[in-house]
């Protein structure tokens, strides 16, 4: 029983979280080769599905690093990372519109995403003290301090569960928006679509790994009261 737990709720996530990152990285690489016949950019991709929204008031701006793209609703900023701001290959193109889709979501007033953005302040608060308040209670879970501790851990670990399950929809709307627009606007042809889905749907994996990873660091702290609780 023990092993089996063991498997369940760290091994299984930690393996399954590094199939995601391998999984997206090779996805990537392989399709930042895949030049896209049109030759746009990632930012010229961007810039034309946030104008069809309508939307005016976003800048597209450059980055460091890799995969470091994200879409800001605070400062409506939407960054790319240089392999995506300049390239024109299917990975960069699929990402570009994924955060552009952000955009649009954010515009229309996407029910998940605000509640995405709403979640954030606490989100970050929880992150900040789960480690330490969980390392302090498993030592001083014979008392009941511990558990106390313990039970603020799992309060704040369940926070970051439930911001990881909301990030799932926004995620995946993000990316049918971004398949539905560079179609529709002629940026890419249906048969070159395969790069983008496959980049997309790796990206997409590891916020579902997330998601595990979160659950599983829950299911084990409230395992780790309950089992306090008997022995009391």
């Amino acid at each position: 029983m023990n092993m089996l737990y063991l498997l369940i709720l760290f091994v299984g996530p930690l393996l399954f979280g590094l199939y995601a990152q391998m999984k997206i990285r090779s996805a990537y690489a392989k399709n930042l080769q895949v030049a896209s016949r049109g030759g746009i950019t990632g930012r010229e991709a961007a810039e034309a599905v946030i104008r069809s929204a309508g939307i005016t008031d976003v800048k597209i701006i450059e980055v460091p690093g890799e995969l470091s793209d994200h879409y800001n609703p605070m400062t409506k900023e939407l960054a790319l990372s240089s392999h995506n701001y300049h390239g024109d290959s299917l990975a960069a193109l699929g990402v570009s519109a994924h955060e552009a889709g952000h955009a649009i979501q954010h515009k229309v007033g996407y029910s998940m995403m605000t509640v995405r953005q709403t979640l954030v302040p606490a989100t970050q608060i929880a992150a900040g003290v789960s480690n330490f308040v969980m390392i302090a209670g498993i030592f001083l879970l014979s008392t009941a301090f511990g558990g106390t501790l313990l039970l603020v851990g799992a309060f704040a670990l369940g926070v970051i569960c439930l911001f990881q399950l909301v990030t799932l929809p926004v995620e995946f709307d993000a990316s049918r928006r971004a398949k539905e627009q560079l179609v529709g606007l002629g940026i890419l042809s249906r048969d070159e679509m395969g790069g983008v889905k496959e980049t997309l749907d790796a990206a997409a994996l590891t916020y579902v790994a997330a998601f595990v990873s979160a659950l599983g660091s829950l299911l084990h702290v409230l395992l780790m009261l309950l089992g306090n609780r008997r022995e009391e």
